[in-house]
């Protein structure tokens, strides 16, 4: 049986906070690691004195939780901990005794959003609706970072994009990805009729996973992918940022910024409760603002209006 590792960088002061939250959103074990271990600053905590529990100053915290595990809920709720934690500071990947990315792809099953959009699995035969000339089909391969299509975030993303596209709003449209993860919002909008697309992320792994998947399914030379500090500057017609709620929040002034006036946008990554501080701040730059639903989970989208 696999397990969902999550691994979190801290402080020395900042360990046993830490540890209790990640006891009460259900881990299996915590362990703890020298986070500089291997390199120059690794410290070695030799014989302790009577009573004392010595840790390192800088701490990887490992916690396994169920295969099952939801990793953007376990982040939410570590984001009630502490609502100032860097997100740059976490990561996830499987954890089993076999190949669990070759198990994930022989588990997964070809999923339809909307009337075109198909997420198929590279090694999956195309069902009969996916081989129409007007279905926009993704082959996926997402390797560990996030976007397979299964969660509703990502899901509720492919709807709209799918509603876009039958609207004639992504015919030659140049699409923004903001946390782009495997890329698969970026994907579909190509595949959907967009012109080109760009992905931004701050994680290495989900820029490589973008790349990946953008070569496997013949777009590559149409989607550009850089970390925030390398994006280009400029506006886009239709973006997309599927992040947590807390980021949509401390980056709407950013986000806001990169839709062109009458260009559409959406938000996605948002628990049911948390939509209307986001309604209202987002509310300052974004006309028509509509909300959707599925489980626990929310889309935002809306028109940015030409002044705001």
């Amino acid at each position: 049986m696999p397990f969902l590792e999550l691994t979190l960088r801290c402080r020395e002061s900042e360990q046993a906070r830490y540890e209790h939250a990640l006891d009460d959103v259900g881990a299996l074990a915590v362990t703890m690691l020298d986070a500089d271990a291997g390199t120059s600053n690794e410290h070695a905590i030799l014989e302790p004195g009577v009573g004392e529990t010595p840790l390192w100053d800088d701490i990887s915290l490992t916690a396994l939780f169920a295969h099952d595990a939801d990793a953007l809920l376990l982040l939410a709720a570590l984001e009630s901990f502490d609502p100032d934690l860097d997100w740059a500071r976490v990561a996830f990947r499987r954890v089993e005794d076999q190949d669990w990315e070759r198990a994930w792809m022989d588990q997964y099953e070809p999923l339809r959003f909307g009337e075109r959009t198909w997420i198929v699995p590279w090694n999956r035969e195309l069902p009969g609706d996916a081989a129409g000339a007007d279905a926009a089909v993704v082959r996926l391969d997402p390797g560990l970072a996030f976007g397979s299509g299964t969660h509703p975030t990502t899901a509720l993303c492919l709807r709209w994009l799918d509603g876009l596209a039958a609207d004639g709003v992504l015919a030659g449209a140049r699409v923004l990805d903001f946390g782009c993860g495997s890329g698969i919002l970026a994907l579909a909008a190509l595949k959907l009729g967009a012109a080109e697309a760009t992905g931004i992320d701050n994680d290495p792994q989900a820029l490589l996973a973008t790349h990946d998947n953008a070569a496997r399914n013949g777009v590559d030379a149409r989607l550009a992918v850089f970390a925030p500090d390398d994006a280009p500057p400029g506006t886009w017609p239709v973006v997309v940022a599927n992040i947590l709620a807390s980021a949509l929040d401390a980056l709407a002034d950013t986000i806001a910024a990169r839709v062109a006036p009458g260009g559409r946008l959406a938000l996605s990554g948002i628990l049911d409760g948390q939509q209307d501080a986001l309604l209202a701040r987002y509310g300052t730059w974004f006309d028509d603002l509509d909300v959707a639903i599925d489980g626990d989970w929310v889309r935002i989208d809306g028109v940015r209006r030409s002044v705001a």
